[in-house]
């Protein structure tokens, strides 16, 4: 089966309950032990399936994480009603400060900071995705002057956001984070200037 990496399209509820009781098992997981530690077994166990459910559903404990930050981080920017429309610098600006926010949060725990360099990148792929998810939707409901498809700019523009954004989080020397707004708008504001008009619905 196509298993999305982000689980916001999935509708038939038996899925998400059982998606749902993987990722909470994860998360406990991931307070008790390192994410390298953790066996497709043991988020079996606590989420009371067996294995045969789990490969059903995630083809390993990696695209299970992939899917948990993704949907954390979709949900965090449906929260604050976040959407990339036509104004794109208070769109970026709210994008970076939730993933600052989120950041902050995933670190917190002490297990999931000695292990940052296993999932380090998962988390990068996870968070650019469903920013991803986001600008897309905005482009798909606004006409634009850049002569790339709607996917291809969602994908650099979310690359671009998060990976500027990353770098400040973990920069010793941080600069003021409005000039990595500044930034990253001045360098795709000008895809986004003629498209004045909505498309249609």
């Amino acid at each position: 089966m196509a298993i999305p990496i982000s689980d916001c399209e999935v509708r038939d509820p038996r899925q998400k309950r059982t998606r749902k009781l993987l990722q909470d098992a994860l998360r406990k997981l991931l307070q008790e032990k390192a994410f390298e530690d953790i066996l497709v077994q043991d988020i079996a166990e606590v989420a009371t399936v067996n294995r045969a459910t789990f490969y059903d559903h995630y083809t390993d404990k990696f695209t299970l994480f992939e899917a948990m930050v993704a949907g954390e981080f979709h949900e965090l920017l449906k929260e604050r009603s976040i959407r990339f429309g036509g104004a794109c610098a208070s769109a970026i600006e709210a994008i970076v400060l939730a993933i600052c926010d989120y950041l902050k949060e995933i670190h917190r725990n002490e297990k999931q900071c000695a292990s940052k360099g296993s999932f380090g990148p998962l988390l990068d792929s996870a968070i650019t995705q469903a920013i991803r998810i986001v600008v897309l939707e905005g482009l798909t409901k606004r006409a634009t002057r850049a002569k790339v498809s709607p996917d291809v700019l969602a994908s650099t523009v979310s690359s671009a956001i998060y990976g500027a954004t990353r770098e400040w989080f973990y920069s010793k020397k941080r600069h003021r984070i409005d000039e990595i707004v500044t930034f990253v708008a001045s360098v795709f504001g000008p895809a986004f200037e003629t498209g004045g008009r909505h498309r249609p619905q």
